[in-house]
């Protein structure tokens, strides 16, 4: 595959690798492997960069998402480039791409493992998560799909740190999905709100890794208020960065991304 030209992989393959057990993942400077159910069969990704292209093995959905083209990044930046606030971020990251999931439910479930906590323990809860769904070949983890997370038990999951209201929410999501009551291809958000757990911030999340839609507001986002903060020199409560993004419409996925990366270097 042909990539754009400029492509800048660094943040996307440092959201695949920020979890240094790299339990369903192996990332390298220019080799990413990933492991998930797709299509109900373990499958295995294999994307190794090259100049201006790269090598796939696998299914090419998921690997485009994997790269992050979903979303091109240029008329963001031609739109915001010069702008006095979010324009140094873009000028200091030019090209910079939005981070997939590999699919819609692993973004779902991340975004309800991530609610209100660090990314140290949201991400101690993904591997408990991975762990239990328990689907294995060779030895190896696959992120589940939502018909082998839907066998997963509360208890399981309580006993392994996991919140009881987390945990049903993820069970619920799992077995909604499953059925085919919760379809997420494709979504809607008003169904995903429904689901008890399932807040505004979550489905924003989700619509921005799941989708690469080019419009979430995280205004709910602890590090995008922080980073918002810091560029704007100004106090922020969730309301007054929801307000504030709006001048970013309909690009705030992007300028998610920028606030995030801006703040990476201090983490």
């Amino acid at each position: 595959m042909h990539l754009p030209p400029h492509y800048r992989p660094q943040e996307v393959w440092a959201f695949h690798a920020r979890d240094a057990q790299q339990l369903c993942e192996s990332v390298t400077p220019n080799h990413l492997t990933k492991r998930l159910v797709w299509d109900g069969r373990p499958t295995r990704i294999e994307i190794q960069l090259k100049e201006d292209q790269a090598e796939i093995s696998g299914p090419l959905e998921p690997a485009r998402r994997l790269l992050g083209l979903t979303l091109d990044p240029a008329e963001f930046e031609q739109t915001f480039g010069s702008d006095q606030h979010l324009g140094p971020l873009i000028q200091a990251r030019p090209g910079l791409r939005l981070a997939q999931t590999a699919t819609p439910f692993e973004a779902i479930t991340w975004a309800v493992m991530g609610q209100q906590v660090n990314l140290t323990f949201a991400l101690q809860l993904r591997r408990t998560f991975i762990e239990l769904a328990d689907v294995r070949q060779d030895g190896l983890y696959y992120y589940p799909d939502a018909a082998a997370a839907a066998g997963l038990r509360e208890q399981d999951l309580t006993e392994r740190k996991f919140s009881g209201a987390k945990a049903r929410t993820l069970i619920q999501l799992a077995r909604l999905v499953a059925s085919g009551e919760l379809p997420l291809d494709p979504v809607d958000p008003e169904l995903l709100l429904q689901v008890k757990g399932i807040g505004p911030w979550t489905v924003q999340y989700t619509l921005l890794r799941g989708y690469g839609h080019p419009d979430c507001s995280l205004h709910g986002d602890a590090a995008v208020k922080k980073a918002l903060q810091q560029v704007f020199a100004l106090p922020l409560d969730a309301k007054a960065a929801e307000q504030l993004l709006t001048r970013y419409q309909p690009h705030r996925s992007l300028t998610a991304a920028h606030c995030w990366a801006s703040l990476s270097k201090q983490a």
